[in-house]
Parts: structure tokens; C-alpha cells; sequence
């Protein structure tokens, strides 16, 4: 709606002369005239148009005189709002005031008329019509915003709704894999035993030659190898399915289990650990160990020939607003564990797809492994709702910064 238009006016007179009196008379204030000259030419210009701020109309017009056209006026629900005041030489005051008021009038004037009092009467309609037309246009807003925000929920809702349908079948999708991974390799479990079992069998016979013995050993490496790529499908796909069951844990306890189970792999490298500043942390205990147990384990496979692995494991608790990460909450507490070695590293363009599975920077034949390890470890520690960052550079170590929440 166009706000900044003049008013207008319409001016219902039979005698050409009373209608350029009254534009003089109100000239200069802003004001847009439309002229009639007799009743039915004023009905006329109405049904074309509805925006008038005011009729002031003759009384005394010949076919048509001003009570009847009012009238007509009044019975259009779209032009009955319309103020009109009417405008009279008549001398019989009070009848013509009386029958001017049944018509649907709003006020009465005498001619000669003031020009003072006309241009008052006229201002108060014209602001009246200036302040309905700001009221309307800000219902029509009102309403076109209404509207906006009834579309934006509407399709907010479907598009929840969408989102709900597509995530409750990603559910379905990934238990179904789940479920379909552990039987799968589970199933795969027995077949190797089996291969691994007939060459141990087979290579204790005397009369198996030195090829024959080389043969085999590299069978029962590869099916080695594939058992542990299937033992490590069975931690992956079982680490969300897991209960989730947090305790309040000393993390050099956990280390040190970890440490334990990993004695002869340590010796055999000379690798240290260095664990001397460690914290508390809330954590599902044998999910953390698995993860420090993965981390450890790549710091030793992957370290610097002759070169013995030194690993550093530090905790503390830190604040979120402490840490320049968009994923930690700067009001939140964490646990900050971080994991370094002196190892061969990986490229820093790679600092993010180390966690995906099945994901290798280096010779199968120099360094093996399933490419399992850091997915698992990424998998845990988004089940404790945390982040892990990795940072390296080639030939210069890696470090592992995890923020579990607190």
C-alpha cells in the first residue's frame, strides 16, 4: 500500500464556479481534487474508486440533489466509511441539518462558508484518513508476516518431518549393517581358524621343504591378518551398540592396564611412556581403554626406524572458552587428554581423514595394520561426546588432542 500519496477529495457541485472556489480555498495543503457535477457523476467516480478522505457535496443539484446521492452512498458497503459534509445556501437551517444527518452525513455547513472553518474540518478528516491508511497498512503487514511465519512452520514441519523420516532410516540402515557387520565377521571367524589350524598342521611335517614352509608362512600371515581386521570390524561396529555406562576414573589407572597388556609390544620396541601429569576424567571405562590401547599401539607401529617410540600422555581439565574449537562450548568444563609421539607422522592435509575407515598413509608391507584403529578411536570418543583433533607433520611425530566433557 502507497502511503505517501495526497488525499483526496472529491467535490460534488453542479455550478463549475462553487467547485474552483473550494480548490482555492484549500489549496497548498496537499490535497488531490476530483470533481463532480452532479450526483450520478459522483456515484460514478465512487465505484471506480473507494480511497476518498472526504466528500464535500452541494445539497441543492438538479435529477439528483445531495440527501439522495448520500444515500446511495451510504448503502455501498465500500463507500459507506466515507465522510461527507454537506455544503448548503439554503436558509430553512435546522430541516435541511436534520434530513442532512438521516442521509448519512457528518457534519453541515452554510454558505457563504469560512474558509478558516472549512480548511479545520477538512485537515481533521484528511489526518483521520492518514492515520486509517498507516493502521491498514500495518495490518496488511501484520498479516502478510503472519503469513510469512505460518509457510516458514508449515515447511519447517515437513522438513523436520523429512529429516525424521530420512534419520529413522539411516537408523534402520546402520543397525541393519551393524547387525549384518558382527555375523558377518563372526561367521568369517571360523573358516580362518580353521586355514591357520590345517597350516600349523601342515608345516609340522618333515618332508614339507623350505619354499613349501615360506609358502605357508605367508598364508598364515594373510589369514592372520584377516582375523584381526575381522576382530577389529566386531570393536567398530560394536562400540556405538555398547552400554553406556560413565564413571568417574583415574586415567593413569586405565594407562596403566593399557601399559600391562601392551608389555612385550613396549619391550620389543624400547618405547617409554610418559604419563606423569594425568587427570580424572568421566568416561565409559572400557571403551577409554580401548582408545588409549589403539593410540599407543599406532604410536609404536608407526615409529622411526631405529628410533625407539617415546609417547607422552598428558590430562588436565580445561574450559571450553580456553580452547579455539567451533565444537566445545566456551561455558562447558573438559577433560583435555593429550597423546604425542616421536613417530614418522602423516601429512597435515590428512589430519581428518586419518579417522576414516579403512584409511592408509603408508606401505601395508612396512607397516601393517587394518586401518580400523583411529576410526574406532573416533567413534569412542564421539560416544562420549567429545572431539578429537589430530595434528602431524611427515617425519616429525603425531599428537592427539581429545576434549571429553566434564
Amino acid at each position: 500500500m502507497e502511503l505517501n500519496h495526497p488525499v483526496k477529495i472529491l467535490l460534488v457541485d453542479d455550478k463549475k464556479e462553487n467547485l474552483l472556489s473550494l480548490q482555492v480555498v484549500l489549496a497548498d495543503r496537499g490535497y488531490e481534487f476530483v470533481e463532480a457535477t452532479s450526483g450520478k457523476d459522483a456515484l460514478r467516480i465512487l465505484l471506480k474508486s473507494h480511497d476518498f478522505a472526504i466528500i464535500l457535496m452541494d445539497v441543492q443539484m438538479p435529477i439528483m440533489d445531495g440527501f439522495e446521492t448520500a444515500e446511495l452512498i451510504r448503502q455501498s458497503e465500500k463507500l459507506k466509511h466515507v465522510p461527507i459534509i454537506f455544503l448548503t445556501a439554503n436558509m430553512n437551517t435546522m430541516e435541511y441539518v436534520f434530513k442532512g444527518y438521516q442521509a448519512g452525513a457528518v457534519d453541515y455547513m452554510i454558505k457563504p462558508l469560512s474558509a478558516e472553518i472549512l480548511q479545520a474540518k477538512v485537515a481533521v478528516f484528511a489526518e483521520l484518513h492518514r492515520k486509517n491508511q498507516e493502521l491498514k497498512h500495518k495490518e496488511e503487514q501484520m498479516q502478510l508476516l503472519n503469513n510469512n511465519v505460518l509457510n516458514a512452520n508449515k515447511i519447517l514441519q515437513e522438513r523436520n518431518l523429512e529429516i525424521e523420516k530420512q534419520a529413522q532410516e539411516l537408523r534402520i540402515a546402520n543397525k541393519e549393517l551393524e547387525s549384518f557387520t558382527y555375523i558377518s565377521s563372526h561367521d568369517l571367524q571360523e573358516p580362518l581358524r580353521k586355514i591357520q589350524t590345517y597350516i600349523s598342521i601342515i608345516k609340522e611335517r618333515e618332508n614339507l621343504s623350505q619354499n613349501g614352509h615360506y609358502n605357508f608362512d605367508k598364508v598364515w600371515n594373510a589369514a592372520d591378518r584377516m582375523r584381526r581386521l575381522i576382530e577389529s570390524l566386531l570393536v567398530f561396529s560394536h562400540t556405538k551398540e555398547a552400554e553406556r555406562k560413565f564413571e568417574k576414573v583415574n586415567l593413569k589407572a586405565i594407562l596403566d592396564d593399557v601399559k600391562s597388556e601392551m608389555e612385550d609390544a613396549l619391550v620389543a620396541k624400547q618405547a617409554s611412556i610418559d604419563c606423569s601429569d594425568l587427570c580424572e576424567a568421566t568416561v565409559i571405562p572400557f571403551q577409554f581403554t580401548q582408545l588409549m590401547y589403539n593410540l599407543i599401539s599406532n604410536a609404536i607401529k608407526f615409529s622411526k626406524p631405529d628410533v625407539p617410540p617415546l609417547i607422552t600422555v598428558k590430562g588436565r581439565i580445561v574450559s571450553g572458552s580456553d580452547v579455539s574449537h567451533e565444537k566445545l562450548l566456551h561455558d562447558n568444563m573438559y577433560c583435555h587428554i593429550a597423546i604425542a609421539d616421536n613417530g614418522i607422522g602423516f601429512s597435515p592435509q590428512f589430519s581428518e581423514k586419518v579417522f576414516d575407515i579403512f584409511q592408509r598413509f603408508h606401505d601395508r608391507d612396512q607397516y601393517s595394520g587394518t586401518g580400523i584403529g583411529l576410526a574406532i578411536v573416533k567413534r569412542i570418543v564421539d560416544n562420549h561426546n567429545g572431539v578429537i583433533v589430530a595434528s602431524s607433520s611427515l617425519m616429525e611425530g603425531a599428537k592427539f588432542d581429545i576434549y571429553i566433557p566434564d
